[in-house]
């Protein structure tokens, strides 16, 4: 197959993105269930997904291997299937937490890098136009994908043995690799991987010399707008009196439907606000949101409820943070592919030890306990980080106007 063949519509190259989306339905969703199930206290179990989930800033320091010696296809594709039998491992492993541990860390690096062999090769052989569109679909691959594997992946384990259940969850997850057979591929550059590796650590130490770049990554690293509970809830649906349908139900469409609405209103809402001021406004008005669950009953109802919401506002802090990254990068920018894997890697730690401190404070003073404390994190930092960067913003101006004026002559 070369890469002069005709190129698939986008949506179908978008969807192929899905095996990212379904091993982090698995990661969130399908293994705290089954954790639960096995009687694992849910200390134990944020501690697991908080580990597991750490593949998702620094996979970031092993991604310059994926364009070098080999096809990018062949990347994705291999990573996919090393995804794929790590999650399956995972399951049948449910009742040995090392090697549980072990899968989920391997199966969410493997997704992770497979998705971003996959970016680097569709962004060489779509047209410039077609690249929005692109993105789009890529988006909705993993935030459906996530949905669908949340709602059915939980049927599969209860309803099948542990071994068949196995097989069909790897199966699932390496499914969108299929697609691959019908995107052409560039063939693969040549040159060493320590040549790679040595431009990527220049350039990294390049960006670190910018102001702007130092600050939205600064920003990233904070608990602000971060939304940490989707990770969380899949395991506590006892604490709602929730069925293992209605928490497998209830994670797919509270997962699916409000991350479609939030892509869909990021675009309509960000022609009328700034994007670092929205940013803000999300992160708040979605952590009051979270702090309002801690007066509602504990139901099957506030647990949908809690997952619509919570999913809802990450959606849009997600579109709001590659929207915050392009804005950093600016125009003709040569180390732009850095900068976004750079920055996007950020976003994800926030996310790991927010898991950690939630899952703590759920120790402590149970689900009440851990929606008060994630929420007042959340308002605290987004009004002090709003604050430091306007006191930042007033002070840049005033230096850039003292520079742009001239001298007075004593």
């Amino acid at each position: 197959m070369n890469c002069t063949r005709r190129v698939p519509p986008v949506w179908l190259m978008g969807l192929s993105n899905a095996t990212l989306g379904f091993s982090n339905g698995i990661l969130f969703f399908v293994m705290p269930q089954l954790m639960a199930a096995a009687q694992v206290p849910e200390l134990k179990i944020a501690a697991i997904t908080a580990l597991a989930s750490t593949p998702g800033f620094w996979f970031v320091f092993f991604s310059p291997i994926l364009d070098v010696r080999f096809s990018r296809r062949w990347y994705a594709t291999v990573l996919a299937a090393l995804a794929a039998t790590a999650a399956a491992a995972a399951v049948l492993s449910v009742h040995h937490l090392l090697v549980l541990q072990i899968a989920l860390i391997i199966g969410a690096a493997a997704a992770i890098l497979s998705s971003s062999a996959l970016g680097g090769w569709l962004s060489n052989i779509t047209p410039n136009e077609q690249k929005n569109p692109l993105s789009k679909w890529v988006n909705i691959a993993v935030i459906s994908g996530a949905g669908l594997t949340a709602a059915a992946g939980g049927e599969f384990v209860r309803r099948l043995t542990v071994i068949p259940a196995a097989i069909l969850i790897g199966m699932i997850v390496f499914l969108p690799a299929t697609i691959f057979l019908f995107i052409p591929a560039p063939g693969p550059d040549r040159r060493l991987a320590g040549e790679s590796f040595v431009q990527f650590n220049r350039e990294v130490l390049s960006l670190l010399r910018r102001r702007e770049v130092v600050l939205v990554l600064l920003l990233f690293l904070s608990p602000c707008s971060t939304f940490a509970l989707t990770n969380l809830l899949g395991g506590l649906g006892a604490d709602f009196h929730a069925s293992a349908r209605a928490v497998s139900l209830a994670g797919g469409a509270g997962a699916f439907i409000p991350g479609l609405l939030g892509c869909s209103l990021f675009p309509v809402i960000a022609r009328r606000l700034r994007l670092r001021s929205l940013y803000f406004t999300n992160g708040i008005v979605g952590c009051l949101f979270t702090l309002s669950l801690v007066i509602l009953p504990h139901t099957t109802f506030t647990f949908a409820l809690a997952l619509f919401g919570e999913f809802l506002f990450q959606a849009l802090s997600f579109t709001m943070q590659i929207g915050i990254v392009f804005d950093a990068i600016g125009p003709d920018n040569p180390l732009a592919a850095t900068t976004f894997s750079f920055l996007t890697a950020a976003t994800n730690i926030p996310v790991a030890y927010l898991i950690f401190i939630d899952g703590h404070a759920y120790s402590v003073g149970g689900v009440v306990g851990m929606f008060f404390t994630d929420a007042a994190i959340g308002i605290l930092t987004c009004i002090v980080a709003a604050i430091l960067l306007a006191k930042f913003d007033s002070t840049a101006g005033r230096v850039s106007e003292s520079k742009a004026s001239p001298e007075k002559v004593v």
